[in-house]
């Protein structure tokens, strides 16, 4: 899924070839994608886009007449730029949102369609905004107050968009590695100084890493929006070398969701057990680190 440094590239490339443009007509191909009906899509068209804005890991392309176009990407949802508008492919697209500058396809890979359109006044934004707090705005006491909302583990109250806005997955994991914290231990567990440490590392890696997409896409449009980057220093990384330590990244896999660290960086070297491979291997589940890190 795209997280906000993800979002944040796109709003940047969408900005510069939107804004100030005349949303000329929105093309839905996949009936599940709209999720409301009041104000009709059609009011949209013949509007100026004003600006584009996050609101979480949604992208709102804000238009004249207090009008809204909230786009909810989900897991799979991409967006592809183009100066022309062009047909909708039947199996990925799902809408084109036609400007007099250009058109934005908006596909979705897979069967599910889980992406979501909601055309909103100013006054119902908050429908759409699961209400987590931005980091980067954030003093030290807000992230506290929103990290020990509810007693869970870090890597779940890092994810939980009610509370931290933006961060999914893929990021989660970066953060608690550059922490040098576990993502099974429980929030409400950390001293002071972990939590200031934890704070830190949130804003530097959603910083950090909105700059590099931003700037690996220059003045063009994002293509390679993926939760995994070669750059990363935990994340998709299971039985690479860590960058810091040179030990194993492990991981743990709960459904269709998975979580990488690092033993020797973030946990003492205790091997965390995993549901389905802990179960599988019983006795010969390791515990700790092997000598081969």
């Amino acid at each position: 899924m795209p997280e906000l440094p993800e979002i944040e590239a796109y709003i940047h490339a969408l900005t510069p070839r939107i804004v100030g443009a005349t949303l000329t007509n929105v093309r839905v191909a996949s009936f599940s994608l709209l999720r409301t009906f009041d104000p009709p899509i059609d009011s949209a068209f013949g509007s100026t886009v004003q600006g584009a804005h996050r609101i979480g890991k949604r992208i709102s392309i804000d238009l004249e007449n207090d009008l809204h176009l909230v786009i909810h990407l989900m897991v799979a949802g991409r967006f592809i730029w183009s100066d022309e508008a062009k047909p909708i492919p039947k199996r990925s697209g799902l809408a084109s949102f036609d400007f007099s500058t250009g058109s934005l396809l908006l596909t979705e890979a897979g069967t599910k369609r889980r992406a979501s359109l909601s055309v909103l006044r100013s006054n119902n934004l908050d429908s759409v905004d699961p209400g987590g707090l931005e980091v980067a705005d954030a003093t030290v006491d807000q992230f506290r107050e929103a990290l020990l909302t509810n007693r869970h583990t870090l890597k779940r109250a890092l994810t939980d968009a009610r509370y931290l806005s933006g961060i999914g997955g893929a990021f989660a994991d970066e953060i608690l590695h550059s922490a040098k914290l576990s993502p099974t231990q429980i929030n409400t567990n950390l001293s002071d100084d972990e939590i200031a440490r934890l704070f830190g590392a949130t804003k530097s890696v959603l910083d950090d890493w909105t700059r590099r997409r931003i700037e690996e896409t220059g003045d063009g449009f994002p293509t390679k929006v993926t939760a995994f980057h070669p750059d990363m220093a935990v994340h998709g990384k299971f039985g690479e070398p860590c960058p810091v330590c040179g030990a194993k990244i492990q991981r743990i896999v709960a459904g269709k969701r998975e979580t990488n660290y690092c033993p020797a960086c973030q946990t003492g070297g205790k091997v965390l057990a995993d549901r389905a491979l802990s179960r599988l291997l019983k006795d010969d589940w390791p515990a700790k680190m092997t000598d081969d890190r």
